[in-house]
């Protein structure tokens, strides 16, 4: 079984006025490849930290994280801005578009982070919009797209640079409810293909959608539950091909 990452014994402290604040006490699982993972827990858990973790953007205490078969615990901050740029897909609750940009030029930013925009790049991108729904809107702009158009160009780019995992971060906290289907309908369908989600959410109907909930409490995995299949919803037909980088 190959793996998309693998959390040992990780433990995360601030230290802030003096005190030590304890964000992460210790936390272990393993993600495999093509896995869907929701990430629970109340305000003050961790969830925050283990997501900065997760998207290489701060540094363990200690213990060791793994993205594919390196461990980054102690990675270098140039090759974590690699590797956020390179091999890990982030969405957002906010979408994080850049308003002056097309939907196809900011489905291609992780590509200039990467110094190669080619033919064939610019080629992939016009296809991944395609497989989101958003063919047709390649030359709007993120304010001439609703909500859910718009985190659909954020996963759009999240795939890009075929990723470890897809990391989403409350990805529909700022959509309806008719939208929060379609976007949640949207990764079921991208696991179904073979894509790893790890998202991080507060409600549990989002978390269900998911293969296994872990849930975090004062810094600690409280459980680490699976999803039986007759909780999460009818079996989704795999978006077909994903277009290869």
């Amino acid at each position: 079984m190959r793996l998309a990452a693998s959390v040992q014994n990780l433990v995360k402290e601030y230290h802030l006025s003096g005190e030590v604040v304890h964000a992460l006490r210790g936390v272990s699982f393993d993600v495999p490849e093509g896995d869907y993972v929701a990430i629970m827990g109340a305000s003050g858990s961790g969830k925050s930290t283990l997501l900065n973790l997760l998207g290489c953007l701060d540094h363990p205490t200690s213990g060791s994280l793994f993205l594919g078969d390196e461990n980054i615990a102690d990675a270098s901050d140039d090759r974590l801005a690699e590797l956020r740029a390179g091999r890990i897909g982030f969405v957002f609750q906010s979408f994080n578009l850049i308003p002056q940009l097309t939907v196809l030029e900011n489905i291609e930013v992780p590509l200039y982070y990467q110094g190669r925009l080619g033919r064939r790049d610019r080629d992939r991108c016009r296809e991944l919009a395609q497989l989101v729904g958003l063919g047709d809107r390649l030359n709007h702009r993120p304010t001439q797209l609703s909500g859910g158009q718009q985190q659909r160009v954020a996963i759009a780019r999240s795939l890009v640079n075929d990723p470890f995992f897809i990391l989403a971060d409350e990805p529909t906290g700022n959509l309806d409810s008719a939208t929060t289907e379609e976007i949640l309908a949207l990764f079921d369908q991208l696991n179904a293909a073979g894509k790893t989600i790890v998202l991080v959410t507060h409600e549990i109907d989002v978390g269900k959608r998911a293969r296994r909930i872990i849930r975090l409490k004062d810094g600690r995995i409280e459980s680490m539950i699976e999803n039986p299949p007759s909780a999460r919803p009818a079996a989704a037909a795999a978006l077909s091909p994903l277009p290869e980088s």
